[in-house]
C-alpha cells in the first residue's frame, strides 16, 4: 500500500510533539536549526519579513519560553547584534542505536548537545520486552545520572536493524529479530515515559542522518551511508533529505541478489549481499579456510578459540600477512562494491560513506570497494564520487537518533507535524 507523506505526518501530529506554534514561529525556529544561532537581523534576511514582524515573532517565542538570548555577534559596522537560539532548558531528548549486539544510548538537550552516554552489550534475538526493558532501565540510568526527572524527556529517538514501516514505527518482517515483526515499540517506551514522543527508524537511516548533521556529510545533498556488519544497509540522502521510500524501506541492499547459487539468507532467498559479505560470511568464509589448511594462522586462531573466530580474527590475520584472510576481506568489498556500483549509476551520489564494524578491516576491503565501483560504473557518474569511511564511528548513530527526535519536537497549529 501506497502511504503518503501526509498521512504519515498525521500519524506523527498525534504523537503529542510538545511544543506548539504558529506558522510564523515555525519560521524562526526553522531559521535556528539550520544556523544554531543568530541574530535578528539574520532571521529578517531569511524570512524577508520587516523588522517589526521579526521582533514581533521573537518577542512570541521569548515569551512562550521556546527562544533565548546567546549574547552578542560580531559587528557589521553598527551595533553588535544580539544572537538567539532555541532554549535547551526546555526538556531533554534521548537517542536509542540498538545495533544486533549493542546498544548506544544518549540524553540530550534539545539543542542535540550529550550530556550523558551509555553503551551496553545486547541480544536482539532477545523478546521485544526483555530487549527495550534494559532499553528503558539504561534511558532511567541516564537520567538518574542527570539528576532530572523522567518526565522531563521529551522525545526519543529510536533506531533498530530491520526494516521500519516509517509511518507506524514498526518493524516488518525483519530477518535479524523475527519476533519484534510488529511490536508496538512507540506504546511499549510510552508505558515509562508517558509524556514522551517515540520516532523509530531503521538504524541506518539514522546514522546517514547523523552523518549529515555532524559528519562529512554536512552541505551534502546526495549521498549513501552504508554500513557493514552482522547485516548490510544503507541510508539514502536525496536532495538534502533522508529518502524512505513509500513507506520505509528504501536502501535495504542486503537482501540485492549477487549469486543465486549462494548461501540461504536470513530473509530465505539465496545469494543476498548480507548473507555473502556481512561480518557472519566473513566468519564462516574464515572457519572453512581454517579446516581446510588454506590457512595455517587461522587454524590456529580457532584452536586456540575454542574452534571459534570472529571477524576480529580476520582482520588481525590479514596484518599479520595471512593471505587467505586478505582474499577473504577483498572478496567481500568486491561484492560490496559491485552492488553499489549499481546504485551510483542509479542515483549518482556525490559520496558514499562507509561505517559499521567492518569497517575495522580498514585499507583492504576500502580499496575492493573503491575498484569494483570504479570498474562498473559509468565514468561520468563517478567523475566527482568520494567513497571513505565516515569519521564518525559510533557517533553517527546516536547523533541521528538524536535528530530525528528534534525533528517532531515542534508542531505548528493547526497543520501536519512541522519537521526542520
Amino acid at each position: 500500500m501506497m502511504v503518503s507523506e501526509k498521512s504519515v505526518e498525521k500519524s506523527f501530529a498525534s504523537l503529542h510533539a510538545p511544543f506548539i506554534m504558529n506558522a510564523a514561529e515555525a519560521d524562526v525556529i526553522r531559521a535556528l536549526r539550520k544556523k544554531g544561532v543568530i541574530s535578528r537581523t539574520g532571521i529578517s534576511s531569511i524570512t524577508g519579513w520587516s523588522k517589526a514582524k521579526t521582533s514581533q515573532e521573537i518577542r512570541s517565542l521569548i515569551g512562550k519560553g521556546y527562544l533565548v538570548e546567546e549574547g552578542e555577534g560580531t559587528s557589521q559596522g553598527g551595533r553588535r547584534p544580539g544572537l538567539l537560539r532555541i532554549n535547551d532548558q526546555l526538556g531533554y531528548l534521548v537517542g536509542l542505536d540498538i545495533g544486533a549486539t549493542s546498544i548506544d544510548a544518549v540524553l540530550a538537550d534539545v539543542g542535540g548537545k550529550v550530556l550523558q552516554r551509555i553503551t551496553s552489550p545486547a541480544d536482539v534475538r532477545q523478546s521485544p520486552e526483555e530487549f527495550l526493558s534494559h532499553c528503558s532501565e539504561l534511558i532511567l540510568e541516564m537520567v538518574t545520572a542527570q539528576a532530572c526527572r523522567h518526565d522531563q524527556i521529551l522525545g526519543i529517538g529510536v533506531g533498530v536493524p530491520g526494516p521500519v514501516d516509517f509511518s507506524r514505527g514498526v518493524l516488518v518482517a525483519p530477518p535479524l529479530m523475527p519476533g519484534w515483526e510488529n511490536f508496538p515499540i512507540r506504546s511499549f517506551f510510552q508505558q515509562t515515559f508517558p509524556t514522551s514522543y517515540v520516532v523509530i527508524d531503521n538504524d541506518v537511516n539514522i546514522m546517514a542522518i547523523g552523518e549529515q548533521r555532524a559528519g562529512d556529510g554536512i552541505g551534502v545533498d546526495h549521498f549513501i551511508f552504508i554500513k557493514i556488519g552482522t547485516g548490510i544497509g544503507s541510508g539514502i540522502v536525496s536532495n538534502g533529505k533522508i529518502h524512505r521510500g513509500s513507506i520505509g524501506c528504501a536502501g535495504d541492499i542486503g537482501h540485492i541478489c549477487v549469486d543465486k547459487q549462494g548461501p540461504i539468507c536470513r530473509c530465505g532467498n539465496t545469494g543476498c549481499l548480507e548473507a555473502m559479505a556481512a561480518g557472519p560470511a566473513v566468519t564462516e568464509k574464515a572457519l572453512q579456510a581454517a579446516k581446510n589448511g588454506s590457512s595455517p594462522l587461522l587454524r590456529k586462531m580457532m584452536e586456540d578459540n575454542g574452534g571459534f573466530l570472529g571477524p576480529e580474527d580476520v582482520n588481525t590475520a590479514c596484518r599479520e600477512g595471512d593471505q587467505a584472510a586478505l582474499e577473504i576481506i577483498r572478496a567481500s568489498g568486491q561484492m560490496i562494491g559491485d552492488v553499489l556500483a549499481s546504485l551510483v549509476n542509479f542515483f549518482n551520489p556525490s559520496h558514499i560513506f562507509i561505517g559499521g564494524g567492518i569497517t575495522n578491516f580498514g585499507n583492504h576491503l576500502l580499496v575492493s570497494i573503491r575498484r569494483a565501483v570504479l570498474r562498473r560504473s559509468l565514468p561520468l557518474a563517478t567523475t566527482d564520487l568520494s567513497i571513505n569511511f565516515s569519521r564518525m564511528g559510533p557517533e553517527a548513530g546516536v547523533t541521528g537518533a538524536v535528530a530525528l527526535a528534534r525533528e517532531y519536537l515542534f508542531i505548528v497549529e493547526g497543520q501536519p507535524t512541522f519537521k526542520v
